[in-house]
């Protein structure tokens, strides 16, 4: 019953792309030619129409291929609306290639500007309204998958969690089985309801929809017989290993001639081709920023030497990519200091230690545009892990796990855990959460998100 519900939505949002599409093919000529006024000659209404079938087939090719109809429970918003505008970008090269070919050059480049900015946004808009939809029949209790969870462990009880903080995936728990906790342990709204070797009782239940295995890795005996039953009873299976936190949240896994590998972790920016994009990117951005900011980092240098005693820039070593000590620049913001109290002092709200300049400059991240040279010279990029001092650098390895991680991509002036955030006298644990999640996540649309949040986000937890 289920599957079948997902299927007519999918279908539905099918139907929906389409009619949307060319009702923005249309408006996108309405726009372009009548309420942007048009001097010069162009095609008539009708002449434009005779290609919307190819462009709707073209579009709906390209949306299965990008995964729009796939199911997005448990997918992120930003993942979500970021597969619409790269569909919709793949769907305006497809109409140039298309047109090329037929040998069209009267429709007008504009025009498909146009269009590929109404589609996308009618795309954006119906999947919004859809999934608002969707949560509150989920909130209601329809619409619900209803799940067996095999092995109770820390991964089973984390899989709990996360169903619970998110009632519109839309996921009922049916029960865990398990053979070393007692028959009616409770965890959250989660109770053990059997043994594991009854689970093919349960398989035989209509109303199933998935079994989750979160075995403990030393129960993974039981791993193949389970994997086997619920594809023979044609019931979906989903594996969470148990592996505290050793693989990422998105492994890559390649096939060495049949042999299933898995990469520990997933790092794009590991491939060359990636490096030289986002070297790229702090380079061109870069350059403009410090040419936009030079203006606002003069004044600020005048308040600073003029307000306070010592010099205007702040120098700091910090721990950069493959762990390389490099000195990071800042506007100074506090008192002179005694080099030990700097290099092993924490700054925490209300800090008595920072200068009134200072609290403004610290507040609107004024302070830290100096970084810019660090990002010219490449010891920076514009958008990473924020970079620690060696001192808190050797004591968080060894208190946090996967701490050192962040250091296989360069720093950055922002970054995702402090638009989130998780910056001054936060959660470090939290903090390299986030900064992992954009380690194994990267893409050149991702660090665009994120300067857009710093430049017009929030300022929380600046001091």
């Amino acid at each position: 019953m289920i599957k079948q519900r997902q299927n007519h939505i999918f279908k539905f949002q099918t139907v929906v792309d389409l009619l949307f599409c060319g009702f923005s093919y249309a408006a996108a000529y309405f726009i372009r030619f009548i309420v942007i006024h048009e001097t010069s000659k162009h095609l008539s209404f009708s002449e434009y129409m005779a290609y919307i079938l190819y462009i709707l087939v073209g579009d709906m090719f390209i949306f299965f291929w990008s995964g729009l109809y796939a199911s997005r429970r448990s997918g992120t918003r930003l993942k979500n609306i970021l597969k619409v505008i790269q569909a919709n970008a793949i769907g305006v090269f497809y109409i140039l290639a298309f047109l090329y070919l037929v040998k069209e050059v009267d429709i007008s480049r504009s025009f498909l500007a146009v269009f590929a900015c109404v589609n996308t946004l009618s795309d954006l808009a119906t999947r919004w309204l859809l999934g608002v939809i969707l949560r509150i029949r989920r909130k209601k209790g329809k619409d619900l998958k209803e799940v067996l969870v095999i092995g109770y462990s820390r991964t089973c009880e984390n899989y709990i969690d996360r169903v619970r903080s998110n009632p519109q995936w839309g996921y009922r728990i049916k029960g865990i089985l398990d053979d070393s906790m007692e028959v009616g342990t409770r965890y959250r709204a989660a109770s053990v309801i059997g043994r594991i070797d009854e689970f093919e009782s349960y398989l035989e239940d209509p109303d199933l929809f998935e079994v989750v295995i979160t075995l403990r890795i030393d129960d993974y005996d039981e791993l193949g017989n389970i994997v086997n039953a619920c594809e023979k009873a044609g019931v979906h299976t989903r594996f969470c290993p148990d592996f505290k936190n050793v693989i990422s949240s998105d492994p890559e896994i390649e096939d060495m001639d049949g042999l299933p590998v898995i990469n520990i972790r997933r790092v794009p920016l590991a491939s060359l081709g990636n490096r030289i994009l986002k070297r790229t990117e702090d380079l061109v951005i870069g350059t403009l920023a410090l040419i936009v900011a030079a203006i606002p980092m003069l004044i600020v240098a005048v308040l600073v030497k003029t307000t306070s005693k010592g010099p205007v820039l702040f120098k700091q070593t910090r721990v950069g990519r493959h762990n390389k000590e490099f000195q990071m620049y800042k506007f100074r913001s506090m008192r002179v200091q005694d080099e030990d109290e700097e290099k092993t002092k924490w700054t925490t709200e209300n800090d008595n230690r920072v200068t009134k300049v200072g609290k403004f400059i610290r507040r609107t991240s004024l302070d830290e545009l100096p970084q810019i040279f660090n990002v010219l010279k490449g010891e920076m990029s514009l958008v990473g892990p924020r970079p620690e001092r060696p001192y808190f650098v050797d004591l968080f390895k060894e208190e946090v796990p996967r701490y050192m991680i962040k250091h296989q991509v360069r720093p950055g002036i922002t970054g995702w855990a402090q638009v989130n955030g998780y910056r001054g006298d936060t959660s470090i644990t939290r903090r390299i959460d986030f900064d992992i999640y954009y380690i194994e996540n990267w893409n050149i649309g991702f660090d665009f998100y994120i300067m857009f949040k710093t430049v017009f986000g929030s300022s929380k937890n600046a001091y």
